[in-house]
């Protein structure tokens, strides 16, 4: 199970702190995705179980993807927010395809994520 908390509406420039608690932290890799109504859902960031991290382009140098693997959580620090940021954010992570937790997997940063939380909304002002 995933858990979110943290969003919130801000306005733009304004920061936010995402939480994922898992009840049973990836062995492989762990995700941000976002999603608007009717558009597909898009990674953020990605960090893996060694602390490489991986950003998407329109969140580099803004976004920041941390973990406590003792405390099976991650975190997305958002920073300089922008309107087009607005979303309902979703922690991800990646699991065996067999594994009983598997749905739909999405390709982020050549990893397969498939196991999903239910999202934050996060809305950013202008």
């Amino acid at each position: 199970q995933l858990v979110e908390s943290g969003g919130g509406s801000v306005e733009s420039g304004g920061s936010l702190r995402l939480s994922c608690v898992a009840s049973d932290y990836s062995r492989y890799s762990m995700a941000w995705f976002r999603q608007t109504p009717g558009k597909e859902r898009e990674g953020v960031a990605r960090i893996d179980s060694d602390g490489n991290t991986y950003y998407a382009d329109y969140v580099l140098g803004r976004f920041t993807i941390s973990q406590d693997v003792s405390k099976n959580t991650s975190y997305l620090q958002m920073d300089a927010l922008k309107p087009e940021d607005t979303a309902m954010y979703y922690c991800a992570a990646v699991r065996n395809h067999n594994d009983r937790r598997a749905r739909a997997p999405v390709l982020f940063g050549g990893w397969l994520f498939n196991d999903w939380g239910q999202g934050t909304q996060v809305s950013v002002s202008s």
